[in-house]
């Protein structure tokens, strides 16, 4: 059937079945095929290749960011094959288009209509301009050594300058650059103010502990959202979390350590509390309450093998200071340390049975001192 193809209309997309051999390590001779993007206006048969690693989604994304700069505007339609990388499952009438390349599309206000399954006509366009790369553009880089991927998308740049811009279509005696300017451009779409950001969209379910992973690192949600499934959309710099098309939460993308990054608003009100107490915390709230106290966490602090096993201890003296009041918590830690009794225990009790507010006795001035770690005086029973 003859094909009429309107200005500015659609865009035909393909990858090229022969490669590019790039050697990757030039001490083993170790070599790598890089794949050819292959993208070309149906109007003016502009014509665009790219260098990618691989055909899944990431380089497609690139690929198509980069052919839309090098036209200079976006067409009204794509038409690709039936690749994994654009379509999750093909179908004659309602195909299922992937979400990623859907949204790009979306972001360069365009739109994606696949070619029906098996059915390489569709297509003409592109698989012309696949056989024309592979014949003439590939055919004169057959015997180059590449060393890198940039070095490959360097020399077919400047092919590409010569089949668009120098080399005549033979029927019509013009160049496709002519027939760009002259037919498409005019009817293409403006390029967006920001190129596309790929994306990644995985679905995932949230943790009892209200984060989520991706890569390898924990990422926090509001904690009324444990134990939901949601969907985490990734990009190069952003973590985002969505709840039935709702973000729920946004962070920065870190790398893939096994640790977590969690927002403050996100953590229970218990939680909050908990995290907030640490240990120089707990020396200022001592300082606050008066010498007294804050030696005696000092004390419990060195006496135990690792400071944080003396946390506890510490924060519940500290917080005795609310139901006792400050004045008293600092007398009975002063007779805390005078017995020798290290422990929130004691000092709770001597505030219970209120001996912070009876005199210590005085011991007698004729009297020998016994020094001994296991010896806590006669004021420790009174």
């Amino acid at each position: 059937m003859r094909q009429t193809h309107v200005a500015g209309e659609r865009l035909f997309l393909d990858y090229a079945g022969d490669g590019v051999p790039v050697v990757i390590d030039r001490l083993t001779g170790e070599i790598r095929m890089a794949q050819i993007f292959v993208a070309v206006l149906g109007a003016s048969s502009f014509t665009y290749a790219r260098a990618t690693w691989t055909q899944t989604l990431a380089d497609w994304i690139d690929a198509h960011t980069h052919a839309f700069a090098a036209i200079g505007g976006v067409p009204h339609l794509l038409v690709p094959d039936n690749t994994k990388a654009a379509v999750i499952k093909a179908c004659l009438y309602d195909p299922l288009v992937n979400r990623t390349y859907a949204e790009m599309a979306a972001h360069y206000d365009t739109a994606i209509l696949p070619a029906r399954p098996r059915r390489p006509r569709d297509k003409a366009k592109v698989e012309q301009a696949v056989l024309i790369v592979e014949r003439w553009l590939l055919g004169r880089l057959r015997h180059r050594t590449f060393y890198s991927l940039a070095d490959v998308n360097a020399a077919i740049g400047e092919l590409l300058a010569l089949l668009n811009e120098e080399r005549p279509i033979r029927r019509l005696g013009t160049t496709r650059r002519q027939l760009l300017e002259e037919i498409d451009r005019p009817a293409l779409k403006p390029l967006p103010i920001e190129p596309y950001e790929f994306c990644e969209w995985r679905a995932c379910r949230v943790g009892i502990d209200y984060h989520v992973e991706a890569d390898a690192h924990y990422y926090s949600v509001h904690h009324r959202f444990a134990r939901t499934d949601v969907d985490v959309r990734l990009t190069a710099r952003t973590v985002e979390v969505y709840l039935k098309g709702e973000r729920i939460a946004a962070h920065m993308r870190a790398s893939g350590n096994r640790k977590h990054t969690t927002v403050t608003e996100h953590m229970p009100s218990s939680h909050r509390r908990y995290a907030s107490w640490t240990i120089d915390r707990i020396r200022q709230a001592a300082r606050v309450i008066g010498p007294a106290t804050t030696a005696l966490c000092e004390l419990i602090l060195e006496q135990r093998p690792h400071p944080e096993q003396g946390f506890r201890a510490c924060l519940g003296i500290v917080r005795l200071a609310g139901p006792y009041g400050a004045d008293r918590l600092e007398t009975a830690a002063e007779r805390a340390i005078e017995i020798g009794a290290r422990t929130y225990g004691s000092v709770k009790s001597i505030l219970a049975n209120n001996l912070d507010r009876r005199p210590a006795q005085k011991r007698a001035a004729d009297g020998t001192p016994i020094l001994h770690a296991n010896i806590r005086g006669p004021r420790y029973y009174n």
